[in-house]
């Protein structure tokens, strides 16, 4: 029987720990939103944020994979439902584990694209609205309170949609 070496053991083990340390960075990616009246702050925030970035791609890699009217069905339920996430958010109506369901959000989408899952258009719309949901509510609630938010959300919604494609 082959048994690891102790160097090895020990390079999983720092893989994990940090693995688990960067688990509350991935999840609380959100912060302060600067230029929350601009339309280039909320173009620029999809674009700084690793939750972001690898949630939006992700959606978008997925729904070329499923193809067909997938392709353009399950981003455009994407945005969709983050915009009405952020008004939830902003209009203060809660949304419980917001944080842990945005963390959720990347790792089921990292694994439904590593293994290939294909459902029909309608069901990976309704997986990627339910996330869409946590996303958009996030950045609702933060806000500052002074923020009208509208050229904010434009930007942010154009910058999103481009990660998609």
């Amino acid at each position: 029987m082959k048994t690891q070496s102790q160097p090895t053991t020990h390079r999983k083990l720092a893989a994990v720990v940090a693995l688990f340390a960067l688990t509350p960075a991935l999840a609380q990616a959100h912060p302060g939103h600067i230029g929350a009246h601009s339309f280039i702050g909320g173009f620029s925030h999809p674009l700084s944020g690793l939750d972001h970035i690898l949630a939006m791609v992700a959606v978008g890699l997925w729904a070329a994979q499923l193809g067909g009217r997938a392709l353009y069905l399950v981003p455009a339920a994407f945005v969709s439902l983050m915009t009405v996430g952020g008004a939830m958010g902003m209009a203060g109506i809660h949304l419980p584990m917001v944080e842990t369901g945005i963390l959720v959000s990347i790792l089921v989408l990292g694994l439904l694209i590593a293994t290939a899952v294909r459902l029909p258009a309608i069901a990976g719309m309704a997986i990627v609205g339910l996330f869409a949901l946590f996303h958009g509510h996030s950045h609702g609630t933060e806000l500052p309170a002074a923020a009208t938010g509208v050229t904010y959300a434009i930007g942010f919604i154009l910058a999103t949609a481009l990660l998609h494609a």
